[in-house]
This record gives C-alpha cells, sequence and structure tokens, in this order.
C-alpha cells in the first residue's frame, strides 16, 4: 500500500512538472512573412557570451511557466529575451526570469520570436563582428524586428485568449524584455491594439532607435525601466529618453539608473548595483498590485 500511494505521489509530481512548462506554436501554419525559411533552431553553450543561446528561431512560440496553485495570484507577463534579435539569451533573459515571477505568484511565458539567420555555428564571434557598425546592423535587423513585433502581438493575443483557461486576469498581462527584447516589448505596446495591447511594461536595457511605432498609449500603462550607467553599448540614455518620453505623456513610470551593471546583467549575480533590479522590480509589481 506504502509502495502504491508513493507512486502514486511521483506520478502527481510529473504530471505537475508537466502542466508547469508547456510550449504553444503562436501559428498554426509557417510563420507569416517567413514561409521561405528552410533552416533549423539551434543552441549554442559554448559561446563568447558564456550562457545558452537560441539562434535561427524560424518558429515562434511561448512557453508557459506556471507558479503553484497556492501561489497563482492571476498575474502574467510575457518576457522576450535579448541578443541583437540574431540570438536569444533564452536563460538569463528568459527562463531565469520566468521562474524569478512563478515565486512571486505570477504565470510567464517566455517568447521565442524569429531572428536573423546566422550562417555559422559560432553566433557570437558572426554577431560580434556585425555589432561594429550599429547602422549596418540596424539595416539587417529591420525587416526581422517587424516579425518579432508580429510574433510579440500574437504571443499577447494567445494568452488573452487563453487567460480563461489558465486563471489568468485577461486585464493584467505585461510584457517585459531585455535589450533587443525591451525593443520589442516597446514595438508591440505602440503599434498594438485594444485587443492585444499590455496591461504593464519593462523594457530592461532597451535599444530604443530600433522601436517600431512612435504613439504612446493614452490608455494608463505603467512602465518600469532599469538599465546600467555604464552600458558598455551606450545605452544607457535610451532609457532615460523613454522615461521622460513617458513622463511627458503622464504616464506612470518609473526608472532605476544602475551605477554599474553594464549590458546584458540580465538574471546575472556580478556584486554590482544593477543586481538588485529585481527588488525594485518587486517593490514596483507590489505598488501597482500586480501581486499581493
Amino acid at each position: 500500500m506504502k509502495r502504491v500511494h508513493f507512486f502514486c505521489f511521483l506520478l502527481s509530481l510529473n504530471i505537475s512538472f508537466a502542466y508547469s512548462q508547456e510550449r504553444f506554436s503562436l501559428y498554426s501554419d509557417k510563420a507569416p512573412g517567413s514561409e521561405s525559411w528552410d533552416w533549423k533552431e539551434a543552441e549554442s553553450s559554448s559561446n563568447g557570451f558564456n550562457t545558452r543561446l537560441v539562434y535561427n528561431v524560424v518558429e515562434p512560440s511561448i512557453t508557459a511557466y506556471f507558479p503553484e496553485k497556492s501561489k497563482a495570484n492571476g498575474t502574467s507577463v510575457i518576457v522576450a529575451p535579448g541578443g541583437a534579435f540574431h540570438i536569444l539569451s533564452i536563460d538569463s533573459e528568459g527562463i531565469e526570469v520566468a521562474k524569478w515571477l512563478n515565486q512571486r505568484g505570477i504565470t510567464a511565458f517566455v517568447l521565442k520570436y524569429r531572428v536573423v539567420h546566422m550562417l555559422s555555428n559560432d553566433p557570437v564571434k558572426e554577431l560580434s563582428a556585425k555589432m561594429q557598425d550599429f547602422n549596418k546592423l540596424d539595416a539587417i535587423n529591420a525587416p526581422v524586428v517587424e516579425l518579432a513585433t508580429k510574433d510579440g502581438l500574437m504571443a499577447m493575443e494567445y494568452v488573452r485568449q487563453h487567460a480563461p483557461t489558465w486563471g489568468l486576469n485577461p486585464q493584467k498581462i505585461g510584457f517585459m524584455g531585455f535589450s533587443a527584447g525591451g525593443t520589442l516589448t516597446m514595438s508591440v505596446l505602440q503599434t498594438a491594439t485594444e485587443a492585444n495591447r499590455p496591461n504593464f511594461v519593462a523594457p530592461i536595457y532597451l535599444y530604443k532607435k530600433a522601436v517600431l511605432g512612435t504613439q504612446i498609449p493614452s490608455t494608463r500603462i505603467p512602465i518600469f525601466i532599469a538599465a546600467a550607467s555604464d552600458d558598455n553599448l551606450g545605452l544607457a540614455p535610451h532609457s532615460v529618453e523613454l522615461y521622460l518620453e513617458w513622463l511627458k505623456a503622464k504616464q506612470p513610470a518609473e526608472l532605476h539608473m544602475y551605477t554599474k551593471g553594464g549590458h546584458g546583467f540580465g538574471m546575472r549575480k556580478m556584486n554590482t548595483p544593477s543586481d538588485h533590479w529585481t527588488v525594485d522590480f518587486e517593490h514596483w509589481l507590489r505598488f501597482h498590485q500586480y501581486i499581493p
């Protein structure tokens, strides 16, 4: 009898684990605009960024991370990893963020959006060469930024449509992203309709120059902005500019500019002030009543 009970316990754990992480394709067929893409998605674990990366994404998807039922509060967030629209920093700017959100009762959806086709099996080396000229990089990225934005909007539609099934509040869906993911966050917000607009956003060290759309919504949309003053790509002013625009529009805005942290700090712990952005973000979430 004890063995039966133990087996049932293990089975319940497996069911719970399976439900806690579930992948959903955003399109029933090939994603519109990239039907001719015939390459395969790949991963890189040994690279110059010392983190696991995903690249050559062809099939956009969201992977759901559900919190324990006892903690779930109905709020959800779509998380967009960064990587200059060439790669996705899937762990420190994706999955680890999702697990952090889960611990606070928030359901998280890690977004895999379409990125530029990489021709080698060393995506960091290939990308680093392109980053020597941001104007050329912007030109390469431009058509893909549009596709990625469509993926973000589709993710918003998917989550809002299925929110009741998952026990989520359809009016408490946030969108956050890091670097290119922050650019994507603002592109989604500023090109959305009422049906697929996030209720709150958190662009972290975004690249503002590539953001699509210029219209700040008239609807109340709280924004949390964070970056490091010593951002080695020189993107600190982008976050400041965004904050000032939001402030001028009389939208609820909060900016955290950390003395040190560089670019791409994500969930990395580096003993710099940027390590505490999650503490500030949690306070912000509580203030706006997205978590109890």
